[in-house]
């Protein structure tokens, strides 16, 4: 590369709850694992603070409701694609209301990957998050709600094409075990079977394309085999996440970041990332929200996007130790704050700038 060197930039945006705390988390974290690079890194937080689903009730009204989800919906789409226009690759966010959310996967054309396995196992998950139960719109009427929503072959052939893209980059010797779609697709007379059938025929391929509960079925009594590449609907895969989150990992949610990607090509190469939990309102401005989702976040923006190679394996090296001392929020059963399992983990990656204080180091033995 010629010419000057710049600041990598990551996006930030943040909403309601426990967002603000974990926003922190994310700058503290990723400040001081970046902090060796030669132009430092710049994050842009997005100006609004956008709603969870808590304070968007509060308001009483579903019409004002509707206009905030819109609102958000459309004020974080601008964010994102800024952002993409501007050559930023990633972007982390905390928990927002998924209503509008889902308005924003569904414009941008949005998938969740994540990379599952131990013990020699290994399952890609795939959710689509770009069409179907979740995305669409609603229509009000006394005493009613009618949400109509869509399926479509482009959207589906386009979700199938990344998902064998990432599997190949996930697994570079090109096997792949089992290619699996979970889908209601009895629901959708035909078309999506339809869909299916000729794209695996094009790709010279096998595609099984099941029902949830006969996915849930082979779960639970075969278990799913080493390199399955799991493409499912997101009214499935939603729910379905942290029981596979438990089935390969030994994994809770609440320790647990993921990444979204967009398939909208004006959008090609950003990647937003995020936690698994929510936006935990009821512990809002307590100091008590579990940091280590936007930790582990933190350090994948680090090494895939700031050039801090090694970061994950560091952080996951110190959690551990954090781990072996007890060093937790009360959620894993410990009494640390968010601040101080922050503070402990920074002091046992001895990085410049944690700002551990001798409380902190000593929780961690100065490890």
């Amino acid at each position: 590369m010629t010419g000057a060197q710049h600041a990598p930039i990551v996006g930030l945006a943040v909403g309601r709850g426990t967002g603000p705390e974990l926003a922190d988390v994310f700058e503290r974290v990723l400040s001081a694992l970046t902090a060796g690079h030669p132009h430092g890194v710049t994050i842009e937080r997005s100006p609004r603070l956008y709603h969870s689903y808590v304070s968007l009730r509060a308001e009483r009204d579903i019409a004002r409701i509707r206009a905030l989800t819109a609102d958000d919906a459309d004020h974080y789409e601008r964010f994102c694609r800024t952002r993409a226009e501007q050559g930023t690759t990633a972007v982390f966010r905390t928990a927002i209301n998924a209503q509008s959310l889902y308005l924003v996967r569904e414009r941008l054309r949005a998938v969740k990957v994540d990379l599952l396995g131990t013990r020699g196992r290994s399952l890609l998950l795939v959710r689509d998050q770009a069409q179907g139960f979740y995305t669409g719109g609603n229509r009000h009427t006394p005493g009613e709600v009618t949400r109509t929503m869509t399926f479509s072959r482009e959207a589906t052939e386009a979700v199938v094409a990344y998902a064998l893209r990432r599997a190949r980059q996930e697994w570079p010797d090109g096997r792949i075990g089992r290619v699996v779609m979970a889908y209601k697709f009895h629901l959708l007379d035909g078309a999506l079977d339809a869909w299916v059938s000729a794209l695996a025929d094009r790709l010279g391929i096998e595609i099984g394309l099941f029902q949830p509960d006969t996915v849930n079925r082979d779960l639970i009594t075969h278990g799913l085999p080493d390199r399955t590449l799991l493409i499912a609907g997101n009214e499935w895969a939603d729910i379905m996440h942290v029981v596979l989150l438990d089935r390969f990992d030994s994994e809770r949610q609440e320790n647990r970041c993921t990444e979204n990607v967009f398939l909208d090509p004006a959008l090609s190469g950003l990647t937003e990332y995020q936690t698994v939990h929510g936006s935990a309102d009821d512990l809002a401005g307590r100091d008590l929200v579990n940091p280590v989702a936007t930790i582990r976040a933190a350090a994948l923006v680090a090494e895939r996007h700031a050039g801090r190679t090694g970061a994950v394996a560091a952080v996951e090296k110190a959690l551990r130790a954090l781990g072996e001392q007890g060093v937790c929020t009360p959620d894993l059963g410990g009494r640390h704050s968010t601040s101080a399992v922050t503070g402990a983990l920074l002091a046992a990656l001895d990085a410049p700038g944690a700002g551990g204080t001798p409380a902190d180091a000593a929780l961690v033995g100065g490890s």
